[in-house]
């Protein structure tokens, strides 16, 4: 396939209006829209503009190429943009940019059309192609224009020079159509200036393209790897590798070059499948990736088993309890498979996936160990242990742990290496991640005790105060020892013949999950697209009453999500006392609104205080939060 079948008159836009950045992605993207090519202009728009906060895609050297892969296009195509004076582009070479190429993949873009997209990259690093773009005179010239470097290139893909050294480089970029093959065209090129063999292996979004071998790792000099996402690195083991960003690639082949040459690089050791590039692209800490990884891979967990919880309900609230009048076998089986397994495995799960992200395969089992204690290992009568806020404390004790022991071991011989990965690790740090566990994890679970006797003390207190209070614990640790606290507080005193209580508790425990689809609806640019899907199925278990579904967003930002969420909930539980509502269910959301005391207007008033918490935890939470910039 040609560039040319992706681009075409109708797609071309020689003089642009557009003056600054967000005026450049409009008048590109309305191009594509006028052209056909966009079955949603405002989800391709959103995607573009998450791309540019992953990092500009202005190049540099007056060129940006915004992109995107989403269901959003119609068809792959390519929107080419030229502005006679430039505008600021926020291009990394701080330039303005004068040429403009909007890649628009759709999901389901073939190999084909990929290749084709991510082919044209790698002409616009040649200095005599831009000079023809910016001299066309018609649209007619630009195709031209490109069908002649089409017809001129030849796409071998390893230079070959009579120098005796032999430097290997692997690139690859997030999205994988564009920054990917820039780098490997300017590492290829700037070698062949050097008199230097090279050969580069490509991590694009057709998959891995001139694959690296065995033969050729032995006899390499030293490996780049210039990359914003995972590669496979083991491989390197032994071998001088140099990790840097996909851009320096781009920008600095000559540098890594010459450090490659020097032997200005340390020996890899191996530390697992898969690394990360050691700088931050998008400017948020390792930290935040480990919990990303963690939260990522607990999310089916969530919305499965929320979800099959919820239906049960469908049967009557107590229709999973087999000494219930409501008992239905298939109900009953519907909360085991969502309550009792799925939401079990939450909290390991998310501790497992942290800390392997931290220290890769070895990692997992202690992780998930871990977090298994954090659940089950607390003290008598304390429920479901430290909860997912102990979970969190698993992983990272685990992954960096992990780490640790890695560290010490390394000086071991070779023969061991087996032995390390089969014996070694998962013994030694499943023991000590135990240990630490089991000695801390008491200690955190007897909030729960503490703060049930507390409430318990506060019960003939001012109402508003203990709803207030109710409330805001329901949120604190979404289903962990806190939120039960409050939640048996209500239960007991629903069996005393009080009703208030276990209203303030149901409903402090709806509005997190509510308000973070509220957040994700209201807020876009503050949410990454897999956090905003998130947020439809929280709409759904906040109605079910099931809290737990603000634990992915509460895991991946703490500090803001949970203060947002108790600030809502505490707010909505003191609203329910002031309007003296009482509710005969332990369970249910709003299949039991029904059941308020007082009738219809009682009903609304309690649907009206969960809204109102839900907006002032949402708005707080969109506040707080900065503008999505994935790493």
């Amino acid at each position: 396939m040609k560039i040319t079948d992706l681009l075409t008159r109708d797609t071309i836009v020689l003089n642009m209006t557009a003056s600054s950045k967000p005026e450049a992605i409009d008048e590109l993207i309305g191009k594509l829209d006028q052209a056909g090519k966009l079955n949603d202009r405002d989800e391709f728009k959103q995607a573009i503009n998450e791309r540019e906060q992953q990092s500009t895609t202005g190049i540099g050297e007056g060129i940006a190429i915004p992109h995107a892969k989403t269901a959003a296009v119609k068809e792959p195509s390519i929107v080419f943009g030229r502005s006679q004076e430039g505008l600021d582009y926020e291009s990394l070479d701080g330039q303005p940019t004068n040429l403009f190429f909007m890649i628009a993949a759709s999901d389901g873009a073939n190999q084909t059309h990929l290749e084709t997209l991510s082919r044209l990259s790698t002409f616009l690093m040649d200095n005599a192609f831009r000079s023809q773009l910016e001299a066309a005179k018609t649209e007619e010239e630009v195709i031209e224009a490109i069908n002649a470097k089409e017809a001129e290139e030849d796409y071998d893909s390893e230079e070959e020079s009579a120098s005796g050294k032999h430097i290997l480089a692997v690139t690859a970029c997030p999205t994988g159509i564009a920054h990917t093959y820039m780098a490997a065209d300017k590492l290829k090129a700037a070698a062949q200036e050097m008199d230097l063999n090279i050969k580069v292996e490509t991590n694009g979004s057709s998959g891995v393209k001139n694959r690296l071998t065995a033969e050729d790792i032995e006899k390499a000099d030293a490996i780049i790897v210039a990359a914003d996402t995972n590669v496979e690195m083991d491989r390197f083991k032994g071998k001088p590798v140099i990790e840097a960003p996909v851009a320096k690639g781009i920008h600095e082949p000559k540098e890594l070059l010459n450090k490659a040459l020097k032997e200005d690089a340390p020996i890899y050791q191996g530390s697992g499948e898969k690394s990360e590039s050691s700088e931050d692209s998008g400017g948020r800490s390792g930290i935040y990736k480990h919990l990303m990884n963690g939260v990522s891979n607990m999310l089916p967990f969530v919305v499965g088993g929320g979800i099959l919880i919820a239906l049960s309900f469908f049967f009557g609230i107590n229709a999973a309890n087999p000494e219930s009048d409501q008992y239905n076998r298939f109900a009953e089986m519907l909360s085991i498979i969502g309550g009792d397994n799925a939401f079990f495995l939450l909290v390991p799960v998310l501790a497992g996936f942290i800390a392997s992200s931290i220290a890769d395969r070895p990692g997992f089992a202690p992780g998930m160990i871990g977090g298994l204690i954090a659940i089950t290992s607390g003290v008598e009568g304390a429920g479901n242990g430290s909860g997912f806020l102990g979970g969190l404390i698993a992983g990272f004790l685990a992954g960096y742990l992990t780490l640790a022991v890695k560290k010490v071991l390394a000086g071991l011989p070779d023969v061991m290496d087996g032995l390390k990965t089969v014996l070694f690790y998962p013994v030694i740090t499943i023991f000590i991640t135990g240990m630490i566990m089991l000695l801390i994890n008491p200690p955190l679970t007897q909030l729960y005790t503490g703060l049930l006797s507390w409430l318990e003390g506060m019960g003939d207190a001012n109402l508003a105060l203990v709803g207030l209070i109710v409330g805001g614990m329901m949120a604190v640790d979404m289903g962990g020892p806190i939120n039960k606290a409050a939640y048996t507080f209500g239960l007991a005193t629903l069996e005393a013949g009080n009703y208030e209580f276990i209203a303030a508790a149901m409903a402090g425990g709806m509005v997190p999950p509510i308000a973070m689809g509220l957040a994700t609806t209201f807020f876009k640019n503050k949410f990454s697209k897999q956090e905003r899907e998130t947020g439809k199925t929280a709409y759904f278990l906040g109605g079910f009453f099931i809290t737990e579904g603000a634990i992915p967003f509460a895991a991946a930002d703490p500090a803001r999500v949970i203060p947002s969420m108790v600030a809502g909930s505490a707010i909505t539980g003191a609203l329910t006392m002031l309007f003296e509502i009482g509710l005969r269910a332990p369970h249910g959301g709003i299949f039991v609104i029904g059941l308020v005391e007082g009738g219809f207007m009682k009903a609304v008033l309690y649907l009206f205080a969960i809204l109102i918490g839900s907006i002032i935890s949402a708005v707080i939470v969109g506040f707080l939060k900065k503008e999505v910039q994935k790493a």
